[in-house]
């Protein structure tokens, strides 16, 4: 049987920043109490007073995973190097049955060049390629045959290495986005593979976003 302090920990679990925000002891209680009045008597299907809800929120303590939490606070501090790379184009394609040879031809061009950022992702629908603005001709010469859907340029990649249990750790993603969001960051893209993780803003939020990815190590 649903009760208003289930209703509550429903909502909060769909909105973590606001869970987070209770935990920390930032909220105003009674604004946020007569704002749920609303959603709560309707999941409810009954009435409900802000008092009430107001104590179940007072009342909420966010589920702990204890072990969890240590580990989390460890990975987060022992978070290996943050590399920025700037002057990057995003190209989208749609996926076609020829995209992988011209994929393979940029792998052929670029060769073994490292000051060359790339990387190519596949999606159902369409397949991404970021790339050193420096190849554009040769990304536009060799896709030339392909339906492209978009074209970003002026961004920046900020890779971090991450220890080697990180797929072990719940919540670190969350924490590194988080820590984004807060600060008004807009992702443009994510690549990730197992013990590396990039994402890919536009050049005005690069040095907003490096300093708050630093700041996780605290």
């Amino acid at each position: 049987m649903r009760t208003i302090a289930s209703c509550v920990e429903e909502i909060l679990l769909a909105q973590p920043f606001l869970e987070e925000a209770i935990s920390r002891n930032i909220v105003n209680y009674s604004a946020l109490a007569t704002e749920l009045v609303e959603p709560i008597s309707e999941m409810l299907r009954k009435p409900v007073k802000s008092g009430a809800i107001m104590m179940a929120l007072r009342r909420y303590s966010p589920p702990k995973d204890l072990g969890n939490s240590v580990r989390l606070k460890r990975v987060l501090n022992s978070l290996g190097d943050i590399t920025v790379r700037s002057n990057l184009s995003n190209y989208t394609y749609k996926n076609s049955t020829t995209l992988f040879e011209s994929h393979a031809k940029v792998i052929q061009k670029i060769g073994d060049k490292s000051n060359i950022f790339y990387a190519f992702t596949r999606g159902i629908h369409e397949s991404n390629i970021v790339i050193s603005s420096s190849e554009q001709k040769h990304i536009e010469d060799l896709f030339t045959n392909e339906n492209q859907i978009g074209l970003q340029n002026h961004l920046s990649a900020i890779s971090i290495s991450l220890p080697a249990d990180n797929t072990k750790i719940a919540g670190l993603y969350y924490q590194i986005f988080k820590r984004l969001a807060w600060e008004g960051i807009t992702l443009y893209e994510v690549v990730s593979t197992t013990n590396e993780f990039t994402v890919l803003v536009e050049d005005q939020f690069v040095n907003k976003a490096f300093s708050a990815i630093k700041r996780l190590h605290s």
